[in-house]
């Protein structure tokens, strides 16, 4: 896709969101799971496959997390042209699906000018065609947080955040901060939220990546950072020496079903979007077990 001016941008976005949003019958009144998967988890399947799956397996959203191992979205066929992206969208339309994440590469802590400008241009590219998707959201992470310059990398993330926020001025787009890598107390969490004090800049509560390190349970974590939540990452695991080793829903050790609770109890609005980490761990079960058992676990857990 041709890097076109930000106002060209903007300009022809109407078009495909008033598309998606007239092919969505998603009620979301009536729905209270609201199920989505990264395509993290089907890493190898054309993008008709992945549409054609979710329908079949009662998911109503898609986050996007690379197609066929292509992670930079701008680059895929489904949107590298006016004419492929009107196509994906008439596919949306009629599977009356929606896109509920775009996940980028873009990480905030780096320092060294060239890779930071790459990483906020990505962050940038990702949210205008977030707006052309009608997608809300856009993922980046914060990552690294050496210890030797704890406060000067916070300080990065921060500005990286707010920059990208700015870009999303205009838009109906938000950049989400997802809870990842080094950063993943709640505190220090909250305190850069606080600090980035945007409106277009929230957070992706990934339960397992901060358990997995730091055994804050749930409901804390929750009370803490509440107000930041707009979407949300799904996946078990055992922890082996250490390392999480990725299970089915239930079948691991991660809290995961009381943060999914606390959620639901407190009328989380968002998506509840399992990421099944297939890319980055092959030998994980294959995607037409995982995402196939993720909605029947959380329907058998909500008794529906």
């Amino acid at each position: 896709m041709k890097h076109h001016s930000r106002r060209q941008f903007l300009k022809t976005s109407a078009s495909f969101a008033a598309l998606a949003f007239a092919g969505s019958a998603f009620d979301f009144k009536k729905d209270k799971l609201r199920l989505s998967f990264s395509t993290l988890g089907c890493p190898d399947w054309p993008f008709e496959k992945i549409v054609n799956f979710a329908v079949d397996n009662s998911y109503s959203g898609i986050e996007l997390r690379g197609i066929q191992r292509q992670m930079d979205l701008t680059k895929c066929k489904e949107f590298n042209t006016a004419e492929n992206m009107a196509a994906t969208m008439r596919m949306m339309k009629d599977k009356n699906l929606k896109f509920v994440d775009l996940g980028s590469s873009a990480e905030m802590h780096h320092n060294d000018a060239t890779e930071r400008k790459n990483n906020l241009d990505e962050a940038n590219h990702f949210i205008d065609l977030a707006q052309q998707v009608n997608c809300p959201y856009v993922r980046v992470f914060p990552n690294k947080l050496p210890k030797e310059d704890r406060d000067t990398t916070i300080d990065l993330i921060v500005k990286g955040l707010v920059e990208a926020g700015d870009h999303a001025k205009g838009t109906n787009v938000m950049v989400l901060m997802e809870t990842h890598g080094d950063v993943v107390e709640s505190a220090l969490i909250k305190q850069i939220m606080e600090t980035a004090n945007h409106p277009k800049v929230g957070l992706v509560w990934d339960v397992t990546n901060m358990w997995t390190i730091t055994k804050e349970p749930p409901a804390n974590v929750y009370a803490v950072l509440k107000n930041y939540i707009y979407h949300t990452h799904i996946k078990d695991a055992k922890l082996v020496d250490g390392n999480p080793q990725y299970k089915l829903m239930g079948k691991g050790e991660v809290p995961i079903f009381e943060a999914i609770d606390i959620l639901h109890k407190n009328n989380y609005s968002g998506y509840y979007s399992f990421e099944w980490e297939k890319l980055w761990h092959p030998e994980i079960d294959e995607p037409e077990i995982a995402l196939a058992d993720y909605p029947k676990a959380m329907k058998q857990h909500f008794n529906e």
